[in-house]
C-alpha cells in the first residue's frame, strides 16, 4: 500500500508531500492543474523512463520518493533472490540530474531500472486510457482468468517448468551438436589416442635412452681406453706399479740414514695401493663394457620413434607427450559419454513433458470451470454501468502444443449493442465502453487477489449521472479490499471517496507551482458542489454535494 509520495522539482511541481491511507481516495481539480503530474511522477518510481525535460528547475535534480507498506504481499522472496534488505515499509527513490541520467534505488540500495519497475509492478498497478489496449492482449485475458480462477501459484509453477523443459531441450540441442562434431573426429582422436598408448611412454625414458645410446655407440672405444689405462698402470712389463714398487724399495733401503726420506716413501706405498685399486676398477669396467650393435639398434628405433612423436605433437619432452595422452583419452572418454548424456536427457524431457502435459490439462479444466460464471459476473456489472445490452464471451480454445501458459489459447469477445455480433475487443467498443469493461474486470479480481493498490486515471471517460455514480460505487466496494485511488472530475465519483485530495496551481509572473492538499469535510462539499455547477457555486449545488456526501 502507498503510503506517502514526496516530489521535489518534477514539471509544475516545486516541492509536494502527500499521505495516503487505505481505502478509496479520489483526487479532482481543475484540467491542467496537474493531476496527471502526480501520476506521472508516480510512475517514476515504478520503472518508467525519464529524461532532463521533467526538471522544473533545470539546476537541480529531481527527486521521487514512495513509501510503501508491503508486510502482507509475501515479497520475502524477491528481496532475498536481488539481495535486498526486506522491511515491512520500504522507501522507492528515483533522482534523475541535469543530464537526463537517472538513478533508482529501493531502502537506499542503488537497483536498475528493471529491477525497480519489476517491484513496482508488484507494488502498484496503474489504470489509464493507455492500459485500455492491454485489454486485448491475450496475455492479460489469460492472467486475469487465472486471477479469477485464483490458480495463479499453479500456473507460476507450471511456468517454472516450463522453463526448465525448454533449457533441458536447449542442452540437448547443444550436446547433440557436440555429439555430431565428435563423431567426425573420433576416429582421429582414437587413432592418435592407441598411437600413444602402444607407445608406452615413461617420465625421464628420453634421458635414459639418449645415455645408454652414448654408452653402446662408443663401447669400442671406452673399452680399448680402459685396457690401455689397465695394461699402463699394471699390465706391461714396465707398469706403473712395478716401477713404483722399485721405486718405494730404493727409498727403503736407505730411509734410515735419513728420516725424512721414511715418508716419502710411505707416501709412494699410498699411492701404490690407490693405483693398485684403480687397476682393478678398469678391470672390472672394461669386462662391464659390451660392444652391442643389435641393442644399438633397437635403442635408435625407440629414440626415432619418441622424436617423431614429439615432432607430431609439436612438444619437446616425454612428460609432454604423456600429458598429451591424458588429455585425448578425457576428450574420447567425454565424447564416448556424450551419447549416455543424450539419453538419458532425452528421457528427463519425455518425462518432464509428460508431466506439464497433464498440468497444463489441470489447469485448463480450472480455467474452463469459471469461465461461464465468469461471463455472467462482468456482464451483471456492465449492465450497472449502463451498457444495458452487454454481451460477453470467453472463447477458450485448446492449441495443438503446450506454451508458457499452458495449452489454452484465450479470446475475449464482446458486444455493447443488441443485434451486434460478438467480435474481438478491437473492434467491439468504443473507449468509454472499453474502460467500463476494463473496471468490471479489475473490479472482479481484485476481490479474488487482493491487488496492492490500483490507481484509475480517467476511468470516469464516456460515463456521467446515474453510471458515473454506480463507476464511484465499484470503486469504493474494491476500496474495501485493497488501496484505490481514482483521478476524475465527475462530483459522482468524487463523493464516493474515503478521501478527497485536492491539485491545483499558483501563478506568478515567473512561475506556475502544482500542489496538493486533502480536504476537510465541509472543503469536500465545496469542491463537489463546484464540480457541479462550474464557475458560480448555487445553493442547489452545494446541496446536492451535501447528499451525495451523506449518500
Amino acid at each position: 500500500m502507498l503510503l506517502k509520495l514526496s516530489i521535489k522539482n518534477y514539471i509544475l511541481i516545486h516541492d509536494l508531500e502527500i499521505d495516503f491511507s487505505e481505502g478509496f481516495s479520489v483526487i479532482t481539480g481543475e484540467t491542467g492543474a496537474g493531476k496527471s503530474i502526480l501520476l506521472g511522477a508516480l510512475s517514476l518510481i515504478l520503472g518508467q523512463r525519464a529524461d532532463s525535460g521533467i526538471l522544473l528547475d533545470k539546476s537541480k535534480k529531481c527527486i521521487i520518493e514512495g513509501q510503501f507498506l508491503i508486510r502482507d504481499y509475501h515479497l520475502e522472496g524477491f528481496f532475498v533472490t536481488h539481495d535486498l534488505d526486506f522491511e515491512d515499509t520500504i522507501i522507492l527513490r528515483r533522482e534523475i540530474n541535469q543530464n537526463g541520467k537517472s538513478r533508482a534505488f529501493i531502502n537506499d540500495s542503488p537497483v536498475n531500472l528493471i529491477l525497480l519497475k519489476e517491484l513496482g509492478d508488484k507494488l502498484v498497478n496503474v489504470h489509464s486510457q493507455n492500459s485500455i489496449i492491454t485489454l486485448n492482449d491475450s496475455n492479460f485475458q489469460l492472467a486475469v482468468i487465472d486471477s479469477y480462477a485464483g490458480i495463479q501459484a499453479e500456473v507460476s509453477a507450471y511456468r517454472s517448468e516450463f522453463v526448465r523443459l525448454n533449457d533441458l531441450k536447449a542442452q540437448l540441442v547443444e550436446i547433440e551438436e557436440k555429439e555430431a562434431k565428435a563423431a567426425g573426429e573420433r576416429d582421429y582422436f582414437q587413432f592418435l589416442l592407441d598411437e600413444l598408448s602402444l607407445a608406452q611412454l615413461t617420465p625421464g625414458e628420453l634421458q635414459e635412452i639418449e645415455e645408454k645410446l652414448e654408452l653402446l655407440t662408443h663401447a669400442g672405444e671406452i673399452k680399448n681406453s680402459l685396457y690401455r689405462a689397465n695394461q699402463m698402470i699394471s699390465g706391461s712389463e714396465e707398469n706403473i706399479l712395478a716401477l713404483l714398487s722399485e721405486a718405494g724399495h730404493a727409498l727403503n733401503s736407505v730411509e734410515r740414514y735419513k728420516p725424512e726420506l721414511k715418508i716419502l716413501s710411505e707416501r709412494i706405498t699410498t699411492n701404490y695401493i690407490d693405483l693398485k685399486d684403480i687397476s682393478n676398477e678398469l678391470n672390472i669396467l672394461e669386462e662391464l663394457v659390451f660392444v652391442d650393435p643389435p641393442a644399438i639398434e633397437l635403442l635408435t628405433q625407440r629414440l626415432d620413434h619418441l622424436y617423431r612423436l614429439m615432432k607430431k605433437h609439436q612438444v619437446s619432452t616425454v612428460e609432454q607427450l604423456i600429458s598429451i595422452k591424458q588429455e585425448i583419452e578425457k576428450r574420447v572418454s567425454d565424447e564416448m559419454g556424450l551419447e549416455e548424456q543424450i539419453i538419458a536427457l532425452r528421457k528427463e524431457i519425455n518425462t518432464k513433458e509428460a508431466d506439464l502435459l497433464l498440468e497444463a490439462g489441470l489447469i485448463s479444466g480450472k480455467r474452463q470451470k469459471i469461465v461461464s460464471g465468469f461471463e455472467k459476473e462482468v456482464v451483471g456489472i456492465l449492465v450497472k454501468l449502463g451498457i444495458a445490452m452487454a454481451r460477453f464471451h470467453i472463447e477458450l480454445l485448446k492449441s495443438g502444443s503446450m506454451s508458457k501458459d499452458g495449452i489454452d489459447k484465450v479470446k475475449f469477445l464482446f458486444s455493447a449493442n443488441k443485434g451486434i455480433d460478438l467480435k474481438d475487443l478491437s473492434n467491439a467498443a468504443s473507449g468509454g465502453e472499453l474502460s467500463r469493461l476494463m473496471l468490471a474486470i479489475k473490479s472482479m479480481i481484485s476481490q479474488k487477489n487482493l491487488l496492492p493498490t490500483i490507481i484509475f486515471d480517467e476511468i470516469d471517460n464516456g460515463v456521467s449521472g446515474e453510471i458515473a455514480g454506480k463507476v464511484g460505487s465499484i470503486l469504493k466496494r474494491m476500496g474495501g479490499n485493497m488501496q484505490v485511488v481514482a483521478i476524475t472530475h465527475l462530483p459522482q465519483i468524487a463523493a464516493k471517496g474515503d478521501r478527497h485530495y485536492w491539485v491545483y496551481k499558483s501563478e506568478n509572473k515567473q512561475t506556475t507551482t502544482t500542489f496538493i492538499k486533502q480536504l476537510s469535510a465541509r472543503e469536500r462539499i465545496g469542491e463537489i458542489a463546484k464540480m457541479l455547477s462550474n464557475e458560480t457555486i448555487t445553493d442547489a449545488a452545494f446541496n446536492t454535494a451535501n447528499e451525495l456526501l451523506n449518500n
